[in-house]
């Protein structure tokens, strides 16, 4: 199944993602801390989704935001969420690999779970070139992905409603990976490549961009007071997820 369908497929039940607990505590505060204040700001979100953290930037203060999906299915409850609050955000379905150009250029972008969908190099470098030339000189451009030495063999994150295996598929950029969310009443997953590190940084130096830095998921004190700390033990020791930055 091609990534169109994967989360045509999965539509508004999206969403139920930011809910599990470590999107909620790790995830989301993590990537937003990490972007940090988009006030006055142009931002690009690719990977858009249902319009999760497009909505965030724009309430954030961005002066501008444009969201960039696949899936039109995707898209089109991004676009209804609009309609419901106006908050001035734009969607439109595209490829990142193929990305046309835009008309202009933006202060920040960011990417949440693209490249699990580019299964080449070549595919890859291109996404970073397209991004790229999206940017002003000196722009800020920061990713979210799954950790590429996340060990499958460690204790399961089921206890964090979240699920991550191996599919035994193997791509020119890593390993095949099927992901679920634990949600009820039905799960939701969807399968990606899981790409190496030095596929990304390879591909994001080529393409022009410097200062390429992995930034750990932290824990927000919202988590720890509602769970405690032990139950956070094993995200900590093998991480699951990672986030990076980088300059254009």
């Amino acid at each position: 199944m091609g990534v169109r369908q994967q989360y045509d497929g999965i539509g508004e039940a999206f969403e139920g993602f930011k809910a599990l607990p470590l999107a909620r505590y790790g995830e989301v505060p993590s990537f937003l801390a990490m972007v940090g204040d988009v006030r006055g700001k142009a931002v690009l979100d690719l990977a858009s989704g249902t319009g999760f953290y497009s909505r965030e930037f724009a309430r954030r203060g961005a002066a501008d935001v444009l969201g960039i999906d696949i899936s039109g299915e995707m898209v089109s409850v991004a676009r209804e969420s609009e309609q419901r609050e106006p908050l001035g955000v734009n969607y439109q379905v595209g490829d990142v690999a193929q990305l046309p150009p835009l008309g202009r250029r933006f202060d920040v972008a960011t990417a949440v779970q693209l490249f699990g969908y580019a299964d080449t190099v070549d595919a890859f470098e291109r996404m970073c070139r397209n991004i790229h030339a999206s940017l002003e000189p000196g722009a800020e451009f920061f990713a979210f992905n799954q950790r590429p030495d996340y060990r499958f063999d460690g204790p399961p994150l089921d206890k964090y409603r979240f699920r991550a295996e191996l599919t035994g598929t193997q791509a020119e950029t890593g390993p095949g990976v099927r992901i679920t969310a634990l949600l009820a009443p039905r799960p939701i997953a969807f399968t990606a490549t899981l790409p190496r590190r030095e596929v990304y940084e390879t591909c994001l130096r080529a393409a022009g961009f410097s200062d390429v830095t992995w930034v750990p998921i932290g824990i927000s004190d919202a988590g720890t007071r509602a769970f405690g700390v032990d139950f956070w033990a094993d995200a900590h020791a093998n991480p699951p997820l990672v986030m990076l930055r980088c300059r254009a």
